[in-house]
């Protein structure tokens, strides 16, 4: 356009000089010659635009891959889910990191009541993705931690419908199963922590705490000296209770990896519910002395608050040594509750290469809720514990000494003095070395035999 307007100007001041000087057969002759030029010059101008522009949209256009779709769903449908599948059950569990029935009651959930997994047809009539094939590749990106595309070949879709599967496959796990898998502890899941807690030699212990770093591999530039400590590695972490049977009670995820344990508990609300009021009165006895607030093992990172114990670092006397033992194996039930959960889910252990911090914490939410449905579905099948005397325990028989107290109500408003005294226990140091040694007597007096015989 700076041409055309330019010749312009020339052509009317070439012009307008020539009428000045030349009149007649002369300046017709130059307009005429003018205008041609002009014109040939417009249009070489108009082309090469038009060519160029016509080379950037091919270069643009969308490739279409006809994957066949329907073969895809029938070979997976065959080798998985017939009556007789070319699979069996145990190649079913290690590919898929559940069994059958349980996903098949996910993707029937799923397929109900998230619009996205429903199967849906064209304005040709022919029918879209089915929910199995959509599911099956979100599974395998979670379980094998892969590329989006390496699911093409046998699931038939592409790398961008992959995305969309996983994406929608988290938020529908968060939305569906989150209230249930990721609740807090019940009163009669809390009797039973209790009853194992104190079978395992810990009365009033409801589980092991400690903190997890998932490496964030794209992490923007910006962030990454607030993401990353001790290494050029930014990561993620991820704060969580585990119990006995690897079930994950509390998952707090999104401090930045400079954080240490101590920090990311101050921002933790794991005990929320108890300086609230929402948590159940739990009543226990060590040593023939009573305490009213149950508590976690963990590492000697945490501070020595009353709901916190920890091991013996340089342990003095056969007691002491006892107790370190016994607090060291079990503690270590978080620790394989992180090992399980990487080992099945290989997207959580393998660098996270998503760009929106909010998308990789679904992503850890939804594996973690993956996680404790195969726990609830498999704790039959592998029992660990003798759980049977537990509904004795919850009525107020036997011979255990920790118990919920049913009389306590949840419900009524906590007022600010409560909250206050509430934290003020949490905190209290001297309660802690109370309880401490209370429980290596304890643990003395139910194990120390075993050890002299040995």
């Amino acid at each position: 356009m700076f041409v055309y307007f330019f010749l312009k100007i020339l052509k009317n001041h070439m012009a307008s000089s020539s009428h000045n000087d030349v009149e007649g057969d002369m300046d017709e002759a130059f307009d005429d010659y003018f205008d041609q030029y002009f014109d040939q010059a417009f249009e070489n101008l108009v082309d090469a635009y038009g060519d160029q522009q016509d080379g950037e949209k091919t270069r643009k256009k969308r490739v279409f891959i006809e994957r066949n779709r329907e073969e895809g769903h029938r070979q997976l449908w065959n080798d998985y889910f017939s009556e007789t599948p070319t699979y069996e059950e145990n190649l079913f569990r290690r590919r898929f990191r559940m069994s059958r029935p349980l996903f098949m009651h996910i993707v029937t959930r799923l397929s109900n009541e998230v619009e996205f997994f429903r199967q849906k047809k064209d304005v040709t009539g022919r029918s879209g993705l089915s929910a199995l094939q959509k599911c099956t590749a979100a599974i395998r990106v979670l379980a094998y931690g892969s590329a989006l595309d390496a699911v093409d070949e046998y699931i038939r879709l592409a790398a961008t419908t992959a995305r969309l599967c996983v994406e929608n496959f988290v938020e529908g796990i968060i939305q569906l199963f989150g209230d249930e898998y990721l609740r807090r502890p019940t009163p009669d899941d809390l009797q039973r922590l209790l009853y194992i807690g104190e079978h395992r030699g810990f009365p009033g212990m409801i589980g092991s705490i400690d903190c997890m770093h998932w490496e964030w591999k794209n992490c923007p530039g910006a962030w990454k000296g607030q993401f990353s400590r001790g290494s050029d590695k930014p990561t993620i972490v991820l704060e969580a209770v585990a119990s006995y049977d690897l079930w994950i009670w509390h998952a707090f995820f999104g401090s930045p990896g400079t954080f240490n344990d101590i920090n990311v508990l101050d921002r933790s609300p794991v005990f929320d519910d108890i300086i609230y009021g929402r948590a159940p009165q739990v009543n226990f006895s060590v040593n023939g002395n009573p305490y009213s607030m149950a508590y976690y093992l963990t590492d000697g990172i945490y501070p020595k608050w009353s709901t916190f114990i920890q091991s013996i670092s340089l342990p003095q006397g056969p007691k002491a040594a006892l107790f370190a033992h016994f607090q060291e194996a079990t503690r270590k039930d978080v620790e394989r509750a992180f090992g399980v959960l990487q080992a099945r889910f290989a997207i959580v252990k393998n660098p996270a290469r998503c760009w929106d911090k909010d998308k990789i914490g679904k992503i850890m939410r939804a594996c973690i809720i993956l996680h404790n449905m195969i726990i609830e579905n498999e704790r039959d099948l592998h029992p660990q514990i003798d759980v049977s005397s537990v509904t004795n325990f919850f009525q107020g028989e036997g011979s255990g000494s920790s118990h919920i107290d049913l009389t306590f109500s949840t419900n009524n408003p906590s007022s600010i003095p409560d909250e206050i005294g509430v934290r003020r226990n949490i905190l209290d140091k001297q309660l802690h070395q109370q309880l401490k040694r209370d429980l290596v007597e304890h643990i003395w007096r139910k194990f120390g035999r075993h050890q002299d015989n040995n």
